[in-house]
């Protein structure tokens, strides 16, 4: 495939905005050394088995993807985003395969969940996926109003504490998994240009396709493309 011209007109983070999510990330990492840190996931788990011990929720199962979803619906109704489809996409695919990979964390980690049914809980998936679409939506669109990146990350924290609620997560676990989400998605803009180049061409139309390494669920594979 010939190169073509970068075209990804990301919001390139300053190197102070990857302060928030190192932290969160060290946050979750010291809970495994540091007493006071373990201790406060203890005390957050008993305050909602205090207030709301039959909690029993699946809306953060949707409300993880819901910044995403978000991104293509304003695309939809004609409200254009810093990418294209193809481009956009891309980005997506990539930041999930960043994150996905993370995941192998958890079975490092082998931490046992707050109800104990696997050592699985470190860090949260469902928090990671869901800071990574809040993300995702405030590249592509808080340069038109901050108020987008407000509204994804209000439903990232939302199925962050839904997660500790429905107590398949410890405050540790979802504070890991927020750093990398973030992480994920700031790292798929930041390379993505690049690999673009590699597994991209255009058709005799101007328009684009393009064919990205993925990997999900422990499985590669491949994402394809194409601007309509």
């Amino acid at each position: 495939m010939a190169p073509v011209p970068g075209t990804v007109k990301p919001l390139y983070s300053k190197p102070g905005s990857y302060i928030v999510p190192v932290v969160l990330v060290g946050y979750g990492a010291l809970s495994f050394v540091v007493t006071p840190i373990r201790h406060f996931d203890y005390y957050i788990k008993a305050r909602i088995a205090r207030s709301d011990p039959n909690f029993n929720s699946k809306i953060d199962d949707y409300l993880q993807v819901a910044p995403g979803v978000l991104v293509y619906a304003l695309n939809l109704a004609g409200d254009e985003g810093q990418n294209r489809f193809v481009d956009r996409t891309g980005l997506l695919a990539l930041s999930g395969a960043i994150l996905t990979i993370t995941d192998g964390t958890k079975y490092l980690a082998h931490r046992n969940r707050p109800y104990g049914t696997d050592p699985l809980s470190f860090p949260s998936g469902h928090t990671g996926a869901a800071f990574l679409f809040a993300e995702f939506l405030a590249q592509e669109y808080s340069w038109k109003s901050p108020w987008y990146g407000v509204i994804g990350y209000t439903m990232a924290t939302t199925t962050a504490v839904m997660r500790m609620y429905n107590r398949a997560h410890w405050f540790s676990d979802c504070v890991a998994g927020a750093g990398f989400g973030m992480l994920s998605t700031k790292a798929a803009y930041l390379i993505y240009p690049s690999i673009r180049k590699v597994f991209s061409h255009k058709d005799k139309h101007g328009r684009s396709s393009m064919v990205m390494p993925s990997y999900q669920d422990g499985m590669p594979g491949l994402v394809f493309a194409m601007e309509l």
